[in-house]
């Protein structure tokens, strides 16, 4: 560097240097050159074709080559340097430079997807039961040989094993697989005795072999009926087909057990030997009788009377017998009930068992045990005569007695001798004993274990030695089989009770005699989802016919009606199977009295339908009667997705809710809010659980539960109101009235009916209630529905009113009634308890002008004003609540109940137990949160059930504005009923006033009625 050539600030002030475009054209003759020269290299060092070429060749081809290499080279420097767009520019290899040709390659357009979501979703697995099994099981009978049995209907049973809570009715139907099914885990496992156990295992596949559903497994209880079938043989060796549903016993699920009912030929009752009789138990007693079903009864748990209670032998009888003579009471007391109904264990329809355990056994299964080990000369049924009530064995002169006093103190009760001892002994001797002492006293009872089995826990090891000991359940499948009826004999009963159609038509012939050879009829009354939620598979049983895989046959809903083809559709059956909770067995077809797994048909079943083949002519068909509950769903809440788009996917799944509830009920508000219905907390838990992560799949908000109010009047009209149609050429004048107590649930249970002839109705009322035989004559209609609880009649005079003209528009007057008692004019829910009567009418000569425009709309408004003359009130639902509960924490009930607005009706310690009833009733708004409470109050040591009981008055008139209302305090006494009503008609968006002035057309009349309000 020349220090000439700048100055002392470092700037450059020598001569002009070269532009930087001539330095670029040196540089790039140079590379031009240099590619030259190594191209002739290149030439050079390959060898020639021919050694003929011309000197003149030659040099042609060197300035040719010199020319295309100079080319070549230009293009080269204008790739270096040209300038590359930023959307042009390649930092990553193509996919199919990495994965070679034939790759896919997906282009994501921006913000069409959240980054949270993988542009390529991963494999969801959809799976909302427990692993089902891949292969059939093996059995102690083949499958052929089960669906064989089931073609005769005199060899089989269908069975609902039904109870309370926690009562062991799973444990039970375990016990009956385990001895007919390979379950090594069941053979392992020890026993279950508490729901915190199974919790704590939800995928342990141990027990619960019928509850299959997630939700189940997660909270230790049934949820779901599911049924099984299988074979099992009684104490002679004869083998019987058993369809058994196991049915839940919370109380909220009442509907799964009236569904089991419906299937069924007899129930199953279970009940806890400690525990006794529940609220759940009563209920399931009274379904049953009710459904014309035989009864039979397992005392279940006995081990708790040895090894929580402790009581001796002589004691635990009594307790026996204490609980089954509740049932029997229970049983007594229902309207239907025989005396051939009584349950005794000499009669042979109550079991003993300990399903926990493994072991159940009746008193002939026991008698035929002492009767092989000693080779008496008796028949166990004689012997089983003899091992129940007060009957007694004296060891000396070996006789039996009726009376004690003849043998003395060394007389003992036969029971207590032969039954209740011996199985004392071995409880206290495996519990008590080591190996050396226990092995031999075990072999002189026949019982030979490994020596594995001696090194078991003490309960497991008990298990074992009691399941060798019993063997198998032979006789529950003897009470089973002689005091059950088999289809055949109950179908005449089962055909009158549930079919609505002519008893005289070849239909109801070929279900009256169960006929397999007659036209196919099927009752539908449970739809099961298949494992990942995809599609439904309908539950039935076939009253007559065969039914085979793709068959033609016509699905007649609930509504369907003779001459009414809106509620039918034509189905092909695309399967069938025998459903066994965890496994199905396919089937090419089933004949009538068995239970089959249809697919394919429930497109158009929304709860219950019945099912005929096409063979049938239309003018034959009629349904089975749909379901009947005792229970009523009263709480609700309101459900929307979070995401609004996602509204269609939430009300694909509210349709399929309905499908899998029995007792839920879906509907839109005017307001637009989509409600549910349910029975209790537990109830829409469950389903809210479904609805988000089985049949929807998103995020839904959820409203604070509500429950449903009824409309009724507490006086008669004051005014005579009538009603004027819209053209004003027609009056409707009505009063409405308070009807007598008990008329409503009669109405609504179905004792009294518009399709009786109107001799019969007149009859009911006169006979029952003391009405004029004419006002029994005169009832129009009920409401809402053929069963509602309120009723049209007409008292008008021939002499003021034209009767012909009056009954031309009574389809009208009636649709009128209709609409008014199922919104309420108070805050649009039903009206319930009110009699409304129409006392004249005044109608137009052309019959143009008295058509259904103008006095369905008249008829209505009319129904109002004389609903609000009458002294309108609301009605609230009112839960029953029994609780078990300690001495001690009886006072923290009572406090918890005195919160919410609750009062006890009974409270009385539990016979042969220490804990206490609790019986009380408490207001369904209030009782949402009620079982927490009660806990958390108690230490967890109070348990409680409640179900909806009856309709009562709430306090205080929901017009009156007088009543002052406070935000944000919680209202008592008088204020409740304007409380709840303004708030319920701000959630359906209403105007807080209800004024009758919008009823009412006439000013004169107007004012009369404001007067006379005011």
């Amino acid at each position: 560097m020349d220090a000439t050539s700048y100055d002392e600030f470092g700037n450059y002030i020598g001569p002009e240097l070269a532009s930087s475009s001539e330095s670029e054209g040196e540089e790039s003759d140079y590379e031009v050159e240099t590619a030259a020269q190594a191209f002739g290299r290149g030439s050079a060092a390959q060898p020639n074709d021919s050694d003929e070429q011309s000197e003149h060749s030659q040099s042609g081809d060197e300035n040719k080559g010199y020319g295309e290499l100079t080319a070549m080279a230009r293009r080269m420097d204008i790739a270096h340097t040209q300038i590359v767009l930023h959307e042009d520019k390649k930092y990553y290899p193509d996919a199919e430079e990495v994965f070679g040709p034939g790759v896919e390659a997906l282009v994501q357009e921006e913000d069409t997807q959240p980054l949270t979501e993988p542009i390529v979703a991963p494999i969801k697995v959809r799976k909302f039961q427990v692993d089902q099994e891949e292969e059939l099981p093996d059995t102690a009978y083949t499958k052929e040989f089960l669906v064989d049995l089931l073609g005769y209907p005199t060899m089989t049973r269908n069975l609902a094993v039904a109870g309370h809570l926690h009562h062991g009715k799973t444990a039970l139907v375990d016990l009956l697989v385990a001895s007919t099914h390979a379950w090594p885990d069941w053979d392992r496992a020890a026993p279950i005795a508490t729901p915190t156990t199974k919790m704590s295992k939800p995928n342990d596949k141990a027990f619960g072999y019928t509850d299959v559903h997630q939700l189940e497994r997660q909270r230790g209880v049934s949820l779901k009926a599911m049924p099984i079938s299988l074979v099992a043989q009684d104490t002679k060796g004869k083998s019987y087909a058993l369809n058994i549903m196991d049915a839940p016993g919370h109380v909220n699920f009442i509907d799964e057990v009236v569904a089991s009912l419906r299937l069924a030929d007899g129930l199953v009752l279970v009940v806890d030997a400690v525990e006794g009789v529940m609220t759940s138990t009563e209920r399931i007693i009274q379904a049953a009788v009710r459904e014309r079903l035989s009864i039979t009864l397992v005392v279940n748990k006995v081990d708790r009377l040895i090894l929580e209670l402790k009581l001796p032998p002589a004691d635990a009888y009594y307790k026996l017998k204490l609980t089954i003579e509740e049932v029997n009471s229970v049983v007594a007391a229902c309207p239907l009930a025989t005396p051939a109904m009584r349950l005794s264990p000499e009669l042979g329809n109550v079991c003993f068992a300990s399903a926990s355990f493994g072991w159940c056994f009746s008193l002939q299964s026991f008698a035929k045990r002492y009767v092989d080990q000693w080779a008496m000369p008796v028949s166990p049924k004689e012997l089983a005569k003899r091992l129940w009530g007060d009957v007694y064995y004296h060891p000396e002169s070996r006789t039996f007695m009726r009376k004690r006093a003849e043998g003395g103190k060394e007389a003992r009760r036969s029971f207590v001798h032969f039954v209740l001892e011996p199985i004392y002994k071995i409880f206290a001797l495996v519990t008590g004993e080591d190996e050396p002492s226990l092995r031999p006293a075990l072999e002189e009872l026949g019982i030979y274990l490994r020596k594995s089995d001696y090194e078991l826990s003490a309960r497991s090891l008990l298990r074992r030695v009691l399941c060798h000991f019993f063997g198998a359940p032979t006789g529950f499948v003897d009470m089973c089989s002689v005091h059950v009826r088999s289809p055949v004999d109950n179908a005449v009963v089962k055909t009158e009770h549930l079919y609505t159609g002519s008893m005289d038509s070849e239909v109801a012939l070929a279900m009256r005699n169960c006929s397999a050879d007659g036209p196919l009829v099927i009752s539908v009354v449970k739809q099961y989802p298949s494992s990942d939620a995809s599609q439904f598979f309908v539950l039935g049983r076939i009253f007559s016919g065969t039914v085979t895989a793709d068959q033609r046959v016509r699905v007649l809903g609930e509504s369907y009606a003779p001459g009414d083809d809106e509620d039918m559709a034509l189905a092909t059956v695309s399967g069938a199977w025998l459903y066994c909770s965890r496994y199905k067995i396919p089937v090419s077809g089933l004949s009538a009295g068995s239970w089959v797994l249809l697919g394919g048909v429930d497109g158009s079943i929304s709860k219950t339908a019945t099912i005929f083949d096409m063979s049938v002519p239309e003018d034959d068909l009629a349904i089975i009667r749909p379901l009947q509950f005792a229970a009523e769903s009263v709480i609700k809440i309101a459900v929307e997705p979070v995401v609004p788009t996602e509204l269609p996917k939430m009300l694909s799944g509210l349709r399929k809710i309905g499908k899998t509830y029995p007792l839920a009920q879906t509907r839109v508000e005017e307001s637009g809010e989509h409600i549910i219905l349910g029975t209790g907390e537990l109830y829409l838990d469950c389903i809210m659980h479904d609805l988000r992560c089985m049949y929807s799949e998103i995020e839904i908000k959820v409203a604070d539960p509500v429950v449903s109010f009824r409309e009724t009047v507490a006086e008669t009209s004051a005014l005579k109101v009538f009603g004027d149609s819209p053209n004003g050429k027609n009056r409707l004048t009505i009063i409405a009235e308070p009807m007598e107590q008990g008329i409503a649930e009669d109405i609504e249970s179905g004792k009294v009916t518009l399709s009786w002839p109107a001799r019969q109705v007149g009859q009911f009322f006169e006979s029952n209630y003391n009405w004029d035989i004419l006002a029994g004559r005169s009832i129009w209609a009920f409401g809402p529905g053929d069963n509602g609880p309120n009723m049209l009649s007409d008292d008008s005079l021939p002499g003021e009113t034209d009767k012909t003209r009056l009954r031309t528009v009574r389809d009208a007057v009636r649709q009128g009634f209709q609409w008014a008692v199922r919104e309420g004019p108070l805050c649009d829910e039903p009206v319930r308890n009110t009699r409304f009567r129409i006392l004249s009418a005044e109608l137009a000569d052309s019959a143009i002008h008295r058509g259904g425009g103008q006095i369905i709309p008249a008829a209505r408004r009319v129904c109002y004003s004389s609903f609000l003359t009458a002294e309108p009130r609301l009605m609230e639902p009112v839960n029953f609540v029994e609780i078990q509960a300690p001495a001690a924490c009886v006072s923290a009930v009572y406090t918890v109940l005195g919160r919410r607005r609750g009062h006890v009706t009974h409270d009385a310690p539990k016979a042969g137990s220490p804990m206490y009833m609790i019986k009380a009733l408490i207001p369904t708004i209030d009782s949402c949160g009620f079982e927490t409470d009660l806990r958390t109050h108690t230490q967890g040591q109070a348990f409680c059930q409640q179900y909806f009981d009856h309709w009562q008055m709430v306090p205080g008139d929901p017009l009156d504005k007088d009543t002052v209302l406070r935000p944000l305090e919680p209202s008592s006494g008088q204020q409740l009923a304007r409380d709840f009503m303004l708030k319920t008609r701000r959630r359906k968006g209403l105007s807080d006033d209800v004024s009758i002035d919008k009823f009412i057309d006439d000013p004169e009349l107007r004012e009369v009625v404001k007067s006379f309000q005011q």
